[in-house]
Parts: C-alpha cells; structure tokens; sequence
C-alpha cells in the first residue's frame, strides 16, 4: 500500500474513532437522568461563587442571575 492510502486509512480510522465517542458521549447526555431542582440551584450556587471569587463577576451580579435562574427552575417557568 503506498504512503497516501496508509495516511487515508489511518485518518479515516481516526475520524470515525471521534465520531463513535462523540455519538456515545451525546446518547449519555441524553439519556442521563435530569437533577432534582435543588441540586441543580446548588451547582449554579457553587460556580457562581467561584465566579466571583475569581473576578470574573460580581456578588450584586452573581445574586441577580441565581434569582432569576431560581425562578426558572424552581419556578418552572
């Protein structure tokens, strides 16, 4: 076989390999079970926070946002 098929057939062996994880990690998301509304809000609690610790926003900002995202999933609207 000769260097351009052995390149071709590595590659494509690859690009299906990404493709076939890339189909197993979305079925997974999929299929997961959704969080409880309270968990969820203490995940979105926690990487507020860490914003915020960072710099990256601050506390009137991080509290405006969880209230209003409180208000979505805790609210259902």
């Amino acid at each position: 076989m000769s260097n351009q098929a052995v390149r071709y057939v590595t590659k494509s062996a690859a690009t299906a390999a990404s493709a076939v994880a890339a189909a197993a990690l979305a079925a997974s998301v999929v299929l997961s079970p959704v969080p409880e509304a309270s968990a969820r809000m203490d995940g979105v609690h926690a990487d507020l926070l860490r914003a915020v610790q960072l710099n990256q926003i601050t506390p009137e900002q991080a509290a405006s946002f969880e209230a209003k995202l409180a208000g979505r999933i805790l609210g259902g609207a």
